[in-house]
């Protein structure tokens, strides 16, 4: 039988009627606030960043090939299409897709409006899975056969400045020499709440922009891939890299101007909840220390009887040291319970809103990372456990006479 473990046992069973017991709760909950506070932080932080990555990668893609100019403006220089980086895609380990597009600035017009934006031309490889979670009216463009499709879709926000709704036209002119028109028609609308998209970007065909440019279709404005493991993303930019002529590019989602400071803002708010986290649970473990250091205190005459009996103060440490423990499986027991649930009731009912022009999202997010979970479970216990033995080397100190003195 496990001597120390046994009276840790018998020694929680008794004490709801002393000042221990009120210390103890206290520790308890701090441990369950802790671990609470930290898989609510945690999964908020991933789900946001879960969130924001995804709008990015709507229009961003991960890695993006262009051809090598020193043209400062939107317009692109052509690109050939079949290529060993873009044919041989599949050969390279991470991409999970590669896609053809181009770009090209235009300004919309209608009878009594006018606003710029930048028509990105997207052909039949284009991964619309990302895009559809963001549909909030019509369909996707409906590619022809022969020459091009006339189907653009907007973001909300350009088609309320426009006052246009799905199935009217809209003319597009595009500054060049000669500068030419289309009459095109809104078939669908989006919204990601992230302004660098809906303020300016709209959807067309590829074919149109090759048209626009005198391009052939062998010809395109950029190449597109998406990883698998966003972690593993500069190795597999070097990979596409080598693949390439002189005459083109790799650049990452990370190393576009565009993109860079919503990065670094993602970056600062993981620092934010690391600092959380550590203070978090700096109190929990300065509250489960003073738990245990009154309940050794209380229980001195205890100790003093231990010792007589020929105790040593290693075994009588563990009594205490099983006791500080069971307290911590408990809070961590009620914090995983009341952290997953409130992370379950948002993430299925959303309740907590937010302010979209803000946050770029109307709701706070949640994204569960099992992992994590479990790493930080398991942090906070190894924690804990080692903090543990810090109050149990007042056992050491007690004199036995004292104690039972004490006791009288």
């Amino acid at each position: 039988m496990n001597f120390p473990f046994f009276v840790a046992r018998r020694i929680r069973q008794p004490y709801q009627a002393t000042f221990s017991a009120t210390v103890a709760r206290v520790g308890t909950v701090s441990i369950a606030l802790g671990v609470a506070v930290g898989i609510v932080a945690v999964s908020v932080l991933l789900g946001y960043k879960h969130t924001i990555y995804q709008k990015i990668f709507l229009f961003g893609s991960h890695i993006q090939v262009n051809k090598i100019s020193l043209n400062q403006s939107l317009e692109e220089s052509a690109l050939p299409l079949h290529t060993p980086a873009y044919d041989d895609w599949k050969n390279v380990p991470n991409v999970r897709h590669r896609q053809a597009v181009a770009h090209k600035p235009c300004i919309l017009k209608t009878p009594n409006e006018l606003q710029g934006a930048l028509l990105k031309g997207v052909g039949r490889d284009y991964d619309w899975a990302f895009l559809k979670q963001y549909m909030v009216a019509g369909r996707t463009i409906a590619f022809s056969d022969s020459g091009y499709s006339n189907d653009i879709i907007l973001s909300k926000r350009i088609a309320n400045s426009l006052k246009l709704a799905v199935g009217q036209s809209v003319i597009l002119y595009f500054v060049q020499d000669p500068p030419r028109a289309r009459k095109l028609r809104v078939v669908g609308l989006y919204e990601t709440h992230v302004e660098e998209f809906d303020s300016r970007l709209i959807l067309g065909d590829l074919a149109l922009l090759q048209r626009l440019n005198n391009w052939g279709a062998d010809s395109v404005g950029a190449y597109e891939y998406f990883v698998t493991d966003f972690d593993q993303l500069p190795a597999t930019a070097q990979q596409i890299d080598a693949q390439l002529d002189t005459g083109a590019r790799v650049q990452t989602i990370t190393q576009n101007p565009l993109f860079r400071p919503l990065f670094d803002w993602l970056s600062l708010l993981d620092t934010n909840t690391v600092v959380l986290l550590v203070l978090v649970l700096f109190v929990a473990c300065f509250n489960i220390v003073s738990v245990l250091l009154v309940m050794v205190m209380e229980r001195t005459p205890m100790v003093g009887l231990f010792k007589t009996l020929g105790s040593p103060n290693a075994q009588i440490r563990r009594i205490f040291w099983y006791v500080g423990l069971q307290l911590a499986v408990r809070g961590l027991l009620i914090g995983n319970a009341v952290g997953l649930g409130l992370c379950w009731l948002q993430q299925q009912f959303k309740l907590i809103p937010l302010d979209p022009i803000s946050y770029y999202m109307d709701t706070v997010p949640i994204w569960f990372d099992w992992r994590l979970i479990v790493l930080l479970n398991v942090g906070v216990f190894v924690l804990v456990a080692l903090i543990l033995f810090i109050p149990t080397v007042i056992v050491g100190r007690i004199q036995p006479v004292q104690a039972l003195v004490f006791k009288k």
